[in-house]
């Protein structure tokens, strides 16, 4: 792995490769994210999850918010 960040563009059930790159980062933990195991984003917010805990810290923090 080159280790190179990759930019996407996060659409429902795909993602557009905008620059190439092997992983991206998670928005809530900031671990990288190979693009081969990438499977939690958020299309609106255009961010990453590692995993669905991460998922569900973003939502908590959205949902105070309101």
């Amino acid at each position: 792995m080159n280790k190179n960040k990759a930019k996407l563009k996060f659409g429902p059930n795909t993602f557009e490769v905008l620059e190439n790159g092997d992983y991206v980062e998670c928005a809530v933990s900031g671990k990288n994210i190979p693009l081969k195991d990438l499977e939690y984003w958020n299309v609106e917010l255009q961010e990453a999850y590692f995993s669905p805990k991460e998922v569900k810290i973003r939502f908590e923090i959205l949902k105070s918010k309101k």
